[in-house]
């Protein structure tokens, strides 16, 4: 059985408005946390199934650029020793961080794929975020990564800024494309809750976008990236033929995975693990051998639903014959009834003894989900 690593690095110069990930400015910490990290893995090698192989690696944030190369060459020895070389190892990076140095560190740390947070071309969008970065360095930092020799990269797009336009969106697209990145992720802005961003919103300093538009610069997104010959694999992200994430494919397809860090979450098949959102926390309690951390078992309606939001927002959508070998002929019978109104709609369509969303479907998959919940 294939298995994945996930690694949070919290560390971050400054926080975004719009970010709702936990993140930590306390970067003098950085170094206990290495420690901590590699002392819980070493806590945990008997959390993934027996006879697992570790086939992905991603390290994430927070802003894992912010390590030390020391820090992360021994962070990354450290792993490899414990669990071997995985196929596909990701680290996202800031665009601002990377130089013809780092990227060398990052192969020599056996990285060979970086997703980078692009998000927007436009400079003054940039700044309104709270981005370090500005357009150039997205280009000045793929042409060092591939001159080092990473040859997979994905880069995050975001539309639906306030006052945004359709044609200032397609803008974005086109230089994105011109990029010739393997992978792209794009998401509408989102108002979390807690945020600087929302509280802008609740102030009235800044408007949602209005529906309509939001769904012709998504619809705008998939038709251009079609064309420039990207597969449309799940609801927000696209590759190049063979180049899907292979991390992110085993969340979406049930891939058992460990987490470690501050907030990391944990997935077994059979129960769900977070650790504390706290670094200190987390520091102090792997130093005296505890793990952080919630856990909740799940049962055959909680298995189910996971499945909805998960399979169904890939292009394969899901596999009616594993639904019933591993939940029973009566999940797959309530998921074929309630189907039905959708499947009349257009918006889900059944074939192969697969289930999956439509073009039209897309637009309003969280309704469709919703109706497809136990």
């Amino acid at each position: 059985m294939n298995v994945s690593i996930y690694i949070h690095i919290p560390f971050c110069k400054s926080r975004c408005v719009y970010c709702g990930f936990y993140s930590s400015t306390l970067s003098e910490l950085r170094e206990a946390y290495v420690d901590a990290l590699c002392h819980e893995l070493t806590l945990r090698m008997d959390y993934l199934p027996a006879g697992g192989e570790v086939h992905t690696l991603y390290i994430g944030g927070g802003t894992p650029s912010q390590l030390s190369e020391g820090q992360l060459s021994r962070l990354m020895s450290f792993i490899y020793n414990k669990v071997g070389t995985p196929l596909e190892v990701t680290i996202e990076c800031n665009p601002d961080d990377v130089t013809d140095e780092f990227a060398r560190h990052l192969c020599q740390c056996g990285v060979n794929r970086v997703s980078m947070g692009a998000q927007t071309f436009d400079d003054d969008r940039l700044r309104f975020l709270g981005r370090r970065h500005d357009a150039a360095q997205v280009a000045a930092a793929m042409q060092s990564l591939r001159k080092e020799g990473i040859g997979n990269i994905s880069i995050d797009l975001m539309f639906g800024f306030p006052g945004q336009t359709l044609e200032e969106w397609t803008a974005d697209i086109r230089q994105a494309i011109a990029l010739s990145p393997e992978h792209i992720s794009a998401y509408s802005l989102m108002y979390e809750e807690g945020t600087p961003l929302y509280s802008m919103l609740e102030r009235g300093q800044v408007k949602e976008i209005d529906e309509e538009l939001s769904r012709k610069m998504y619809d705008t997104l998939c038709g251009m990236l079609y064309d420039a010959g990207y597969e449309h694999y799940e609801i927000s992200n696209f590759a190049l033929k063979g180049y899907r994430s292979r991390h992110n494919s085993g969340y979406w397809n049930g891939t058992p995975y460990l987490g470690l860090g501050a907030a990391a979450h944990s997935f077994d098949g059979e129960s769900r693990q977070w650790n504390v959102s706290d670094v200190r926390q987390y520091i102090a309690s792997i130093q005296r051998d505890e793990i952080p951390c919630e856990r909740e078992t799940l049962d055959a309606s909680t298995k189910y639903n996971d499945l909805i939001v998960t399979a169904l927002r890939t292009c394969d959508g899901i596999d009616m014959n594993r639904l019933t070998e591993d939940l029973g002929v009566e999940y797959r019978d309530y998921l074929l009834k309630n189907a039905q109104k959708n499947v009349a709609l257009g918006l889900l369509v059944i074939e192969d003894d697969h289930i999956r969303l439509t073009r039209k479907g897309l637009y309003v998959s969280d309704m469709v989900m919703e109706e497809l919940i136990f």
